[in-house]
């Protein structure tokens, strides 16, 4: 089957696992049967959000991205729903890929029959060479077990500096990500291509300009890969700068829309956690903010049209 996917799509992702649980409920080690609960709940008001910002959005646009952890129970309602929906494939938080369940990965796929199947992968082609050549085995293996099937491939490609690109930058990772990372970005997508990694959909991290939003939309769709798409990933970054990213995707072919997950609902669930917000506000402040930036991605997209 070819690789692509040709229609707009506004993903609300929380497959967090480790920060969710870590940073949002403030629990260490692993969760008690309370804590676990809790999480589950706090992921079921992030759904009713999505469900809430659906109803004003176009068909089959909005999805969501949950992990099987604390989230199984929200994919099944998700699909009892018909709402598109992603489910995480790697382990949470490790610097290499791996599948989450191991060699058990496709039973566990198969079990929920997502949509789409997200991994992440922190791969920079000037990096470690063996690190990346065992990632891009596992990767590609993925690709070959989901290449026969409607299920698509999301990935969700993050290119960490190595040590002498910060040297050579003094420490600055803003310049990092605005001098090198465009075209660090783009060649990884190719390396990985070449390994017989195909996704169908690459989840990028945010990109300054239009004209690197084009480069690594560009690397998406070489060798014929014409229906291959890009979506915006947020990275927890503050309103400003993410919508200042979307702006830029939104005018280049070749982006789809966005997977924003943080940006959408920290705040929400940081209210409702402290007591200050009551169940149906967070899931109104969700729909909210998710509702928000699929317009503003729409309009960006209309203007530059």
């Amino acid at each position: 089957m070819t690789p692509g996917y040709d229609q707009p799509l506004y993903i609300l992702a929380f497959d967090h696992r480790t920060s969710f649980t870590t940073k949002l409920f403030g629990i260490q080690g692993t969760p008690t049967p309370a804590e676990r609960e809790r999480v589950q709940e706090a992921k079921q008001i992030i759904l009713e959000g999505l469900v809430a910002a659906a109803e004003s959005a176009p068909a089959g646009t909005v999805g969501g991205l949950v992990d099987e952890e604390h989230g199984a129970a929200v994919a099944r309602a998700a699909k009892q729903r018909g709402i598109p929906f992603a489910m995480s494939a790697e382990k949470s938080s490790v610097p290499e890929f791996d599948f989450e369940y191991g060699e058990d990965f496709a039973r566990h796929i198969e079990e929920f029959e997502p949509d789409f199947v997200k991994i992440l992968a922190r791969y920079n082609p000037e990096g470690d060479r063996e690190l990346n050549r065992r990632q891009a085995e596992r990767l590609a293996r993925l690709s070959d077990y989901l290449a026969p099937r409607e299920t698509k491939y999301l990935f969700e490609l993050l290119v960490p500096p190595e040590p002498h690109h910060l040297a050579a930058l003094e420490s600055d990772s803003e310049r990092y990500a605005l001098e090198l990372r465009p075209q660090l970005a783009a060649a990884a997508i190719a390396e990985l291509q070449a390994a017989g990694v195909e996704p169908d959909i690459w989840k990028v991290e945010g990109l300054d300009t239009a004209e690197d939003c084009k480069l690594v939309a560009d690397a998406a769709r070489a060798g014929g890969r014409d229906d291959v798409a890009c979506v915006v990933l947020g990275a927890g970054a503050d309103d400003a700068t993410v919508a200042h990213w979307l702006r830029q995707a939104a005018t280049v072919d070749g982006f789809i829309g966005f997977a924003i997950g943080r940006t959408i609902f920290w705040e929400a669930l940081k209210g409702w956690l402290a007591g200050d917000t009551d169940r149906e506000t967070a899931v109104e402040m969700i729909a909210d903010n998710y509702r928000s930036t699929i317009e503003l991605y729409e309009n960006a997209a209309a203007t530059a049209a």
